[in-house]
């Protein structure tokens, strides 16, 4: 449940949606060129250089103590596992199927803010996400392919636990100034990133394609400079499981930017799927409470619980 709905705030998660939406759109037309890991290095590679640039720039100051450790471990679940798993898994699984297995990110970012006592357990937003996650199953159902070798849904699977623990991890840790957070973690994720791809003795060729270089320009400053420093925005803001629902809208705009640029058609299930999602994401993050939050267990609570759910603290310099 939203606590601090402003419309700057939700203006940012919109455009995270928007923004992240076409993302699935680029990494396609940057996967018929790049190895996966590679393709993954140099999106967040570009990034992070950006956001080191902004960061110097700027005189922002880089997180420190606990506030440098949660950065690191947000570089290694939320770009180094999630996107490495994503960019290998999609290889050999289709996309209506990833996505279907992406979407069950802001249930299991639900159910991890719950287990480690930073949310309250709340029958509406189990519901909501479930709901969202069957108009999900509609939307993509068509598109499910039976012959996928089960090492590649493993790593989709990866994927969206590793999403889901990113966003409870930026929430367990002193906030930071976005850019200065990013900054770490994209540099951290595209380190690892890099390491695997010589483990796998991918080729490490720059592209050659212009489209291909629009598609990792795409993905390195608008798809992740701007889509993270605005999610870190609202994930300050907002809960991690509230703030995760732009896992499930976000196929609804790569459907909508793929009928546009490369013909696909919107079905009726599209239609269909879409309005459970809304209503979904309605019924779980913006609607007022249908009953009252039931109390998490003891063995769920820690010493540092949001169960009140109360505006985080603000920046602190130093970020420490």
């Amino acid at each position: 449940m939203i606590r601090t709905r402003t419309p700057t705030t939700t203006a940012a998660f919109l455009s995270v949606v928007l923004l992240g939406g076409v993302n699935g759109v680029a990494v396609r037309f940057s996967n018929r060129e790049l190895a996966p890991f590679w393709g993954a290095t140099l999106r967040f590679g570009i990034a992070a250089i950006v956001l080191l640039g902004i960061v110097r720039l700027r005189r922002v100051p880089l997180p420190g103590g606990a506030a440098l450790t949660g950065s690191l471990l947000y570089g290694v679940f939320g770009f180094a596992g999630a996107f490495g798993f994503i960019y290998w898994g999609l290889v050999a699984t289709p996309a209506g199927l990833a996505q279907v297995v992406l979407a069950l990110v802001p249930l299991l970012t639900f159910l991890f803010a719950v287990a480690q006592g930073l949310e309250r357990f709340r029958p509406q937003a189990l519901a909501g996400s479930l709901l969202a996650l069957a108009g999900i199953v509609v939307v993509f159902g068509q598109r499910l392919g039976s012959n996928v070798p089960t090492v590649s849904m493993l790593a989709i699977l990866l994927a969206a636990a590793c999403m889901a623990e990113s966003n409870v991890v930026v929430k367990r840790f002193p906030k930071c100034h976005p850019v200065a957070n990013n900054a770490v973690a994209m540099s951290t994720g595209a380190v690892i990133l890099l390491v695997l791809s010589f483990v796998t003795r991918e080729a490490h060729a720059l592209p050659g394609d212009g489209q291909t270089w629009i598609a990792v320009a795409y993905v390195s400053l608008a798809g992740s400079v701007a889509v993270f420093s605005l999610f870190l925005y609202v994930i300050q803001r907002w809960t991690a499981s509230a703030t995760s629902y732009v896992m499930l809208l976000m196929p609804l705009v790569t459907v909508s930017v793929a009928a546009a640029i490369a013909g696909e058609s919107v079905t009726l299930a599209f239609l269909a799927g879409g309005a459970f999602v809304l209503a979904g994401v309605y019924v779980a993050a913006f609607a007022p409470p249908i009953a009252r939050s039931l109390p998490v267990p003891a063995l769920f609570r820690g010493p540092r619980s949001l169960a009140r759910q109360e505006p985080p603290n603000p920046v602190q310099p130093g970020c420490a």
